[in-house]
């Protein structure tokens, strides 16, 4: 697939797109899950728990308002709370909820097994090859995803192909917009300081691809092993390879 000459600046997908979705769904959420409780027992009174403490109570009251009934939260004595906040932590995982507090919580907890060693990132066996060709013809790459960007940074810097964070110029998370909304793509070339017509977005989800279409990104769908079925009339390009994308 020989994609637009013009194109400056790579935008990545992870889940799906450069890491095989059963190590998020199979290994990071499951660590998290199971993490979680002695995380909390250490670090509840740290600012940067508690500033995560405050994003999930605002979003179990409104969870609360919109009649989910969500598990109930206290904030007294710390073991109740700590057990409340476990219970409604699992009970977002268990909803896969792109829920800021909950992904800046996780970010925190996988930090300790990437460190440990106890979390290495798989990459697909194409990721790194492409990875060097482009930074060879000088694109910018960055990534986007739901995931915290101390979560994208930690990945990446604990793969199976070692540590690649070199390769990427920046990370974006859901406080650029959601991955569905046209003006995170916007926003996001603009802190790349790219046109939009610059910049190609790769991921496997066509509802986040229509809507960097829409944008003015160029865009491809990556299909990998293991991903969920897309829309088949959607007109993105197809690729199941980085190795597939060559520049004109």
């Amino acid at each position: 697939m020989t994609t637009n000459p013009a194109i400056r600046g790579i935008l990545l997908d992870i889940e799906g797109t450069t890491t095989p979705i059963a190590f998020v769904h199979e290994v990071l959420f499951p660590y998290a899950r199971s993490h979680v409780k002695s995380y909390l027992a250490t670090h509840l009174d740290s600012p940067e728990t508690r500033g995560d403490l405050a994003l999930l109570r605002d979003e179990h009251a409104r969870d609360v308002q919109q009649q989910l009934r969500p598990p109930t939260l206290v904030t007294a004595p710390r073991d109740a709370e700590i057990e409340s906040v476990v219970s409604y932590i699992h009970w977002l995982i268990d909803r896969d909820r792109k829920s800021p507090g909950l992904k800046s919580l996780q970010g925190k907890i996988w930090k300790q097994g990437y460190l440990d060693g106890t979390l290495l990132a798989p990459l697909f066996p194409d990721i790194l090859p492409a990875l060097e060709r482009w930074r060879r013809v000088a694109l910018k790459i960055a990534i986007f995803s739901s995931g915290s960007t101390l979560a994208q940074k930690l990945l990446f810097a604990h793969t199976q192909s070692g540590d690649v964070t070199h390769f990427i110029d920046d990370y974006f998370d859901t406080s650029s917009g959601t991955k569905t909304a046209m003006e995170s793509y916007r926003r996001i070339a603009s802190d790349l300081g790219l046109a939009t017509e610059k910049l190609l977005f790769i991921s496997d989800v066509v509802a986040e691809l229509d809507a960097a279409r829409v944008a003015g990104l160029q865009t491809v769908l990556c299909i990998r092993p293991g991903n969920q079925r897309q829309p088949l009339a959607h007109g993105h390009k197809i690729i199941r390879s980085f190795d597939e994308i060559a520049f004109a």
